[in-house]
Formats: structure tokens, sequence, C-alpha cells
């Protein structure tokens, strides 16, 4: 299944692709000339590492701050362009500035003034870099058109690297200028002002959305301050999901292991094949740079790009730094004194390391997006790109610290006239051995990414799903049936005329009063929700989170409901008796029989153990259509047989049981759920709307007792028809459903303690929102 997608326009895919040549020349354009520092202003080892360490340290704390606040941007020209075009201005003038360094100052003075303007430039960089990125992600929804879209970015961003490794060669030819920290000042002017236009170029000519009427977190100074504690929640999020930690940590291996070397050919080049002399070396170092860079561009990123649509973006990334291995591994034998032509060979190899690494990962990053709104209901371009950006920008400040600590530790001195025995034979087994040992690692971390085509597709038809329900409320996240079932009689107009007097009028605080008077009392039941933020289903849940929400509702409830007997849910009715509750301990079934026998066992042994007041077998079932009828009383009659003193029963929704007499006759007592929300009534109609679904089921069971183990209303989301989600709608539903239950002592069990973010990948926003309490375990109401 493929899901369709508009193309994005060849201007708007070069326009970003121009922006990519600034974000790569910058940084192409700081590594060769940092070398002066070292080889002709007199920096030390350790000062090379703390201004390669220091701003790019505060450049990655910046980056998660400046992803929220351009995901929350309210503006008619949408939430990137303005910020883009901004950090384009800054980071062109501080790099300009950056660089008016003088041999005649002290190499301390040097030293401060270039590390104050690298924090000036790192500034202006996250201003660009961060909506940049996430400007991409953006563009295309298409599985392939994403990565067509970051190869286009990435050939033009190459030519970056195919431009920038000759200013060696201007840099140290005194007919260009009389010195290289000279060349240093007037280049780094023509850089700034250049790229800083091409860093433009996005801003102006890629169009976007007004987000003037979004319902965006506020962007005031306070409000921001207050965030930070939900950026510190976004990357915990974002980086909880599994597929995106593999690209995060896989990138941050094989880039940053290769970036602390990487300013070492220049010293290779000059020392070990030309015995130090500079301007003997001439053009072989810019040689290395600019050949690998248009290897990459012409050969590495069209043949990356037809891979990862022939083979996946997976596949296609392990061919790659397979390759690439061979290339680092090569470069051992290649670097031979009087042959310097020999390492051209290693280069084609060499360029497949870093050449496919970001047209992949990116476009990988953009799926990965998409999980993560299916998982949280939110588009976060920004975050991802700002965690993702943060890897690899931290990664390349410990790098830069590392060579430093490389230099010093194999002695190599840039200043003087013969180098230490063994020290260029250390640079150049770091050269080859680091990025071959940081590849490896991110291959192995890489063996079982999961996110492929097939995934990435029915994730892009869910969410698409999604929207369609969103904008037309006929269409249902559950499996729920929506058509109204009953028609209301006089005396139910006039009950819900009654209920509609009782909070007429009432404000919100008003009715929150009403609601505390109610909770004061407690509930009958309430069903357990044990999985925090960023946990699934199938996930092992820890004996300390259960302890601690069932401590939370203890006080409020005399029953407790679990769905599960596995993955640590085995834990929750031992909790529960040990706060003198009762438990309904529910045996999950579904389409996988081995799970199933295990729940059963599990739900067997519990109930020998004491542990367990009614044990259910199986929970909507039917409802999902994942059992036929005849398996649900195969389970239901073997645990009988193995329970004889127990009370067993399955549950179902009401209507499903009504009609399912062998069910009904194989259960101790009547087990139904009732959800007036899903069948789109409205909230004043809803409390006996709910009497109604009951007295039905309880006409099928004759004299069973009938239970009602599922009810509730969500405080957001989506509506259902006539059923709105709101806070007020659901302490009004909660306390007249409640109050009748308990007047006419009916068990009830309220669904559901704390809010499920998980859920919101089976039911929409809506799902995650029928708590008691939030995800945060707080009371919400």
């Amino acid at each position: 299944m493929s899901t369709t997608a508009r193309t994005v326009p060849m201007g708007q895919k070069i326009a970003f692709g121009v922006g990519m040549l600034a974000n790569q020349m910058f940084p192409a354009s700081l590594g060769i000339f940092m070398v002066v520092l070292v080889q002709n202003l007199g920096f030390p080892g350790w000062m090379w590492g703390i201004v390669y360490f220091l701003p790019r340290v505060l450049d990655a704390v910046t980056d998660p701050i400046m992803g929220f606040i351009s995901d929350n941007t309210k503006s008619v020209w949408g939430r990137r362009r303005q910020y883009v075009f901004l950090g384009a201005i800054v980071m062109g003038v501080a790099f300009s500035v950056m660089w008016q360094l003088y041999a005649d100052n002290t190499v301390s003075y040097n030293f401060t003034y270039f590390l104050l303007g690298s924090f000036a430039f790192y500034i202006g960089l996250t201003i660009f870099s961060v909506p940049y990125v996430a400007m991409g992600y953006e563009m295309s929804e298409d599985f392939h058109e994403r990565t067509q879209i970051m190869a286009i970015a990435q050939w033009i961003g190459q030519w970056a690297w195919v431009i920038a490794p000759w200013f060696w060669v201007i840099m140290y030819d005194p007919s260009w200028f009389p010195s290289p920290e000279a060349a240093t000042r007037q280049l780094a002017v023509w850089v700034g002002v250049i790229f800083a236009i091409c860093a433009m170029v996005p801003a102006i000519f890629i169009k976007s959305k007004s987000t003037l009427n979004e319902k965006f977190s506020p962007l005031t100074f306070d409000a921001i301050g207050n965030s930070l504690s939900k950026i510190i929640q976004g990357f915990k999020e974002a980086f909880a999901s599994r597929p995106f930690r593999k690209l995060c940590i896989s990138t941050f291996f094989i880039f940053n292991a290769f970036n602390t070397v990487a300013g070492f050919v220049f010293f290779i080049v000059v020392w070990h094949l030309f015995s130090g002399d500079a301007g003997a070396a001439g053009y072989w170092t810019p040689i290395f740079g600019s050949v690998g860079a248009l290897v990459t561009t012409f050969i590495v990123i069209p043949i990356v790009a037809a891979m990862s649509k022939r083979i996946g973006k997976k596949n296609a990334f392990m061919v790659s730094q397979s390759i690439a291995l061979v290339g680092y591994a090569s470069l051992w034998f290649l670097f031979v004194p009087g042959k310097p032509w020999m390492f051209i060979f290693s280069l084609p190899f060499h360029s497949f390391g870093i050449g496919s690494l970001f047209v992949l990962m990116m476009s990988m990053t953009a799926d990965v997006i998409d999980l993560d709104e299916l998982n949280y209901g939110v588009r976060r371009e920004g975050v991802f790109g700002a965690i993702y950006w943060y890897m690899v920008k931290f990664g390349f400040a410990i790098a830069g610290g590392l060579s430093g600590v490389i230099l010093t530790v194999v002695g190599f001195d840039g200043n003087a006239a013969v180098q230490p025995e063994g020290a260029v034979d250390g640079l150049r087994l770091f050269f080859s051995g680091l990025p071959m040992l940081g590849t490896m690692v991110a291959m192995y971390l890489m063996h079982d990414y999961d996110v492929d085509e097939a995934k990435a597709n029915e994730i892009r038809e869910e969410l698409k799903k999604r929207k369609e329900a969103k904008l037309n409320p006929e269409v249902p996240y559950s499996d729920y049936q929506i058509e109204n079932s009953f028609t209301l009689s006089d005396a139910d107009r006039l009950a819900i005329s009654t209920i509609q007097s009782k909070f007429h009028d009432k404000s919100k605080a008003e009715i929150k009063e009403m609601f505390a008077q109610f909770f004061s009392t407690g509930f009958h039941g309430l069903c357990f929700s044990p999985f925090l933020e960023g946990q699934n289903i199938g996930d092992i849940l820890s004996e300390e989170q259960i302890r601690r929400r069932m401590e939370i509702i203890a006080p409020h409830t005399k029953w407790v409901r679990s769905f599960s007997c596995t993955d640590g849910n085995e834990l929750i009715p031992k909790i529960a008796k040990e706060k003198g509750l009762k438990t309904m301990v529910g045996a999950w079934l579904g389409t996988d029989k081995t799970k199933n026998e295990a729940e059963i066992a599990q739900l067997i042994r519990l109930a020998k153990e004491g542990l367990v007041d009614i044990a259910v077998v199986g929970n909507e079932v039917l409802l999902r259509n994942e059992l036929t009828e005849e398996e649900i009383l195969e389970y239901l009659i073997s645990v009988k047989k193995e329970l004889p003193n127990q009370t067993v029963s399955y549950i179902d929704t009401y209507y499903q049981l009504s009609n399912r007499p062998q069910v009904l006759a194989n259960c101790d007592v009547i087990l139904a759920n009732c959800y007036p929300f899903w069948e789109g009534c409205n909230a004043d109609e809803a409390p006996v709307y709910l009497q109604r679904m009951y007295e039905l089921v309880k006409e099928a069971a004759g004299e069973k007792e009938v239970m009602i183990t599922e009810t509730g209303w969500p405080d957001s989301g989506e509506k259902m028809q006539a059923a709105v989600p709101s806070p007020e709608n659901t302490m009004k539903y909660l306390i007249e459903s409640n109050e009748w239950a308990r007047k006419e002592k009916i068990a009830l069990f309220t669904f559901a303690s704390f809010d499920e973010p998980w859920k919101v990948h089976h039911e929409g926003e809506v799902g995650q929102s029928w708590g008691i309490w939030d995800k945060n375990e707080k009371l919400k109401y």
C-alpha cells in the first residue's frame, strides 16, 4: 500500500538545496580555516580543543530550545521562514567578524576573540539550521520523495566540500595573500556574505501556510522559560523512540568519528607525503577534499538514492557503510610518500561513508517523525530536527576536543620544524582506524532498524485516517458502533431535563466543586492504567510504577480492574490486594494463540494464589473480530474447569453480549462495556443513554448480575457526532453515571484511572484523554 502525496516542485527542492549549500559551506570553511589557528597563529592542542568544543556545546544546548520556538511560532509566514532568514544574517555577520585575527596579537588575545566570535556564530547557526532542517521534513509525506528531496539537497550541499578545500591552496600561496591568517580574514568575509544570501533562499522561496490560528504554546519569555520542562519532556519522548534513537546514535558514531580526524588530512599530506613542506604539498590537500566531494556529488548520492528505492533505506545504509570501511582501511596503504596521487584510488570508497549518511538519515528521520505523530498526536519536526542535530553537534564538539587530545597524545606540533618520531604515523592510525570503529558500531546499531517502506506507509495511512476523522466525525477511531441504538422515551426526556437543570448556569469552577464532593465519596471500581508516557503494549511494566499508581488510586476506589496477566501486569492484583482492594483481573486474548495460553496460565495462577475476585477471560475480542465465539467459549470453559470456586466471566460491549446467549450462559456474572460517547450521544443525554444500554444487556442476562465494566468520557480530542470531549462534560458524566449506579446498586467501573498516551495510536487524540488523573499522575479535575 502506498500513500498518495503531491510531488514537490523541483524549484522548491533546489531552494532547499541552496540552503544546504550554506549549511555545509560554513562548517566546511570553518574546519579548513581552523588549521591556521595551529599552523600559523600558534594555538596549542588544548586551545584547539576548547575552541572546537565549547561553541559547539552552546550550539547543541540551544538547538532544542530553538526547535520548541520554531514548532510553536504563530505567524502569517508559518513556523520557520522568518528564523531561517534572521539566522542567515546573524550567521554571515558573525562568521566574517570572528576570523579577523592578526599574528601580531598575543595567542591569548586571539584565542579569547575567536572563542567569543564562535559563540555568536553558533547562535546564528542554531537560529538558521533548526527551522531550516524542519522545513525539509515538512516538504513531503511520501517515503521516496523524502529521499529525493534530501538527495538533491545533499547533492547541492556537497559543492561546499568541492569548493572549500581549495581555500588551502589560496591560503598558503603567497601570490594570493601575504599570509594564511590574512587570507582567512578576507575569505571569511566572502564566505559570510555569499553564503548568508544562500541561506536566505529557502526562507524566500519555500512557501508555508499561516499558523496564526494554530493552538500552539505561547512564546512569551515566561512561557518559554516554563517550557523548558516541556522541551526536556519532548526530548525524552522523541529519544524514547527506538528507531529515532538508533538514527541519532548511529549518526553520532559515524559523523563524529570521521570529524575527529578530518582536520588531520592537512597534517598528513604536508608531513607524511611532503616532509613538512606546505608549499610543496600544493594542490594535494584540496584534491583530497575536492575529489572526495565530487565523487559524493556525482557517484555516491545518485547511487545511494537509487539503492534506497530498490532495496530500502536501511539496506542502502548498510551497503554504503560497508563500502566506506574499505575506503577507510585503504588510506593506511595509499598515503605513499613520493606517490601522492595514489590516495585518489581510495576516495570513491571513502566517500560512501559521509556521502550517504545524511541523505538516508534525514529521510529516515522524517519517517520516524510520522511514527511520533502516530504515538503522541503532534507534529514535532523542530524538536526532532533539533535533537538529531544536537547529537551531531554535541558529538562534533566532542570530536573537536578529542582532536586536540589526539594531537597532544601523538606529540604533533604544528610549529615544529621536525615532528617527533611516531607523531605522524599516530595521526595516520587514528585517521583510518577511528572512522572504521565508529562505522562498525553504527552498523551494529542499525541492523534491526525496522521502519521500512511498508511500515512507513502503514503509519501514513493511519495518520491519513486520523486526519479524515477529525474533518468528518462520522468516521470512528474505535471499533465501537456509532449508530444510536435507542429511541429515548418521554420519561427519558424528563430525566435528561432534570440533569440539565442540575448543571444549568454552573461555571466550570462550580462543576469542579460538585465533582470534588462526588470524588470524596469514591468510585466503586476503576480501570487501572499502568502505562507511562513512552510505553506501549508489550513493554515490561515495573513494580515501582504500578505500586506508585496504586498508591494514588487506592484511597478512591473499592475495586481495581486490570486487562492483562503478563509483561508486569500480573503485579497489579498483588499490589491491589496489599492495599485492601478487590480485583477484577483480565487475561488479554487476541489472535496470538501462544500469547493467549500464557495469559490464561497466569490468570489461573493468580486466582489460585487468592489474588483474583473476578477472573475475566478476554476483553472485547468479539468486537475486534479477533476470535470466534466458539474459541471464546473454549477458553472460558477451560478456565472455569480450572477454577471451579471462582467467579469467571468474559467482557464485551453491551450489544455484543445481548446477542450472544451462549456466551451469557457460560458467564458467572455479566460484564458489559458501555460507552455513550462512542455512539455519538450528546453529553446531556449520555447518563440516561447509559441506563438504556444497561437495561438491554440486563434483559438478555436474565437473573444474572450485570456489571458495567467500562464507561467514561474523554476531556479532550476529536468529537464523535454530538459527543463532545471537554472537562465539564467529563465531570458531569462521571457524577451522574456513578450516582445512578450507586443508587441502583449496580457495580460500575470507570474508565480510566490515568490518561494513556499509547492509545493515540489506536483511537486518535481522544483515545489518550479518558483518565481521572493525567499522564503525569496529577488529578485533572
